[in-house]
């Protein structure tokens, strides 16, 4: 299994520190908000590479956290008068929603920034220890030029970065290159006892700290957006490895970045899409295959006509899948003819040309392409003449490597339209009496069932996705 390591910039076989066992870590959201498409890029990719492990037969250790303290946070809850803890508990349950929504495994470790602010209090004082690190009127920063291997990752050079940098006037720090590791107190935030007084941690700590805790010193592999490499990448190396004295991690995978309408995903240019926004015109299943479809290093350009393309995608896979379960029920179980054996033999090197994709680098497009072979193979070759076997055999392998990719083909139970009305009903009643997580479950329930509602002047409509 080849991977593309963005330290060494080329791709190399995967060799883990544990024989059969793999650890992960995959920087997760900060909890300000619904999680949007972006977010969502890291997460489906990255869960489908952790799938692919497991179809291999590792033991995974997949660690994703929550970023739960932050500027971002503190606005929102100041915003609305409540604690950060309000607002960051109030969207990691969303977050997790969302995931679900998307067919995202739960992490085997969630953790959350404020639950380890002890290691991270225990790992900055290493760092001064060791003359890596200093403390400053109560704030503690990372002496940046103590550290030999600094943008390795990124390929950036120290020298020509500080050049870029404006210092200002009352910047207390040594070098204008090095980052805060402890941030002192301020009115209105959150804040924590330490030995250099009241704060709260840098961001780049905290993945550091709960990588160690959950993983050990070194791991096979980090992962997240390709924004990420600097500075958060580039400075958890730096923390890492010179409070812990061995190398951090041997694979550094990165996601490409998405475009919406061949434009940078922003506020500003109104084409900012949450997850819950997207499932609310597509089934969530639809938004996971569309990420698949592109290699993850790849950058990808989010459109409604790629959107329609990849729903019409899934839907050939689930057709065929309904498909051979119907021709099973009349189908007899009896002895496989040569032509059968060869049908099959066909359609197990097609599983091998599937694994061969994966194999490179993650390559899901192709391996795409491979359960596209087996879905035209089967639609051509198979009938309720075939032996069971043969049927069995084939929709069990689409189903396997669907499953790999996180696609599930198993379709919902469709609603009858009386029924959607009566939901409906409910959910305006719901609404009428304030009782809005109510509403928002009767509407996620119709989300799940394919069932789109648009709230219009002239009253709800909705309509299959």
């Amino acid at each position: 299994m080849k991977l593309y390591n963005t330290l060494t910039k080329k791709k190399e076989e995967f060799v883990p520190i544990e024989e059969g066992k793999v650890r992960m870590y995959v920087c997760g959201p900060t909890v300000y908000n619904y999680i949007h498409i972006g977010n969502a890029r890291p997460m489906i990719v990255f869960d489908t590479v952790r799938r692919y492990f497991e179809y291999k037969g590792y033991d995974v250790n997949y660690v994703s956290n929550f970023t739960d303290v932050d500027d971002k946070i503190i606005k929102k809850a100041n915003e609305e008068g409540v604690e950060a803890s309000e607002i960051s508990e109030r969207f990691i349950k969303e977050a997790k929603k969302d995931m679900e929504d998307l067919n995202v495994k739960p992490a085997t470790t969630h953790p959350k920034a404020t639950e380890e602010i002890d290691g991270m209090i225990e790992m900055i004082q290493a760092l001064i220890d060791r003359g890596h690190a200093y403390a400053k009127n109560g704030s503690v920063y990372f002496r940046t030029r103590s550290f030999d291997g600094y943008g390795k990752l990124s390929k950036k050079n120290i020298d020509d970065l500080e050049a870029g940098i404006r210092i200002a006037v009352n910047d207390e720090k040594e070098d204008s290159m090095d980052f805060v590791l402890w941030k002192p107190k301020k009115q209105g935030e959150p804040a924590w006892k330490s030995p250099w007084g009241e704060g709260r941690p840098g961001w780049h700590i905290e993945c550091s700290v709960m990588s160690k805790k959950y993983l050990g010193d070194q791991i096979d592999i980090h992962a997240g957006g390709e924004d990420l490499i600097f500075p958060h990448h580039e400075n958890e190396i730096a923390q890492s490895e010179a409070a812990n004295g061995k190398d951090f991690t041997k694979y550094w995978l990165h996601n490409g970045f998405l475009n919406i309408d061949n434009k940078k995903m922003s506020k500003s240019e109104g084409n900012f899409f949450t997850v819950r926004e997207i499932g609310e015109k597509y089934s969530l299943q639809v938004l996971r295959f569309f990420m698949l479809s592109a290699h993850y290093r790849s950058p990808v350009n989010f459109s409604r006509d790629l959107m329609e393309a990849s729903k019409n995608g899934l839907d050939r896979i689930l057709t065929a899948v309904d498909n051979l379960k119907f021709i099973s029920g009349s189908a007899a179980n009896k002895t496989i003819t040569k032509e059968e054996q060869e049908f099959l033999d066909i359609i197990k090197g097609l599983n091998g040309k599937f694994d061969a994709a994966m194999e490179d680098d993650f390559n899901t497009a192709d391996a795409i392409s491979a359960i596209f072979e087996i879905v035209k193979a089967a639609n051509t070759n198979l009938t309720s003449e075939n032996s069971l076997s043969v049927i069995e055999t084939t929709l069990e392998l689409i189903s396997k490597l669907c499953n790999v990719l996180g696609i599930i083909t198993e379709k919902q139970e469709e609603l009858l339209d009386d029924d959607i009305e009566k939901l409906i009903e409910d959910r305006q009643n719901a609404r009428k009496n304030k009782d809005f997580a109510k509403a928002d479950e009767i509407r996620n329930l119709l989300l799940e069932k394919g069932i789109v509602l648009e709230d219009t002047r002239e009253g709800v409509k909705w309509k299959r996705a």
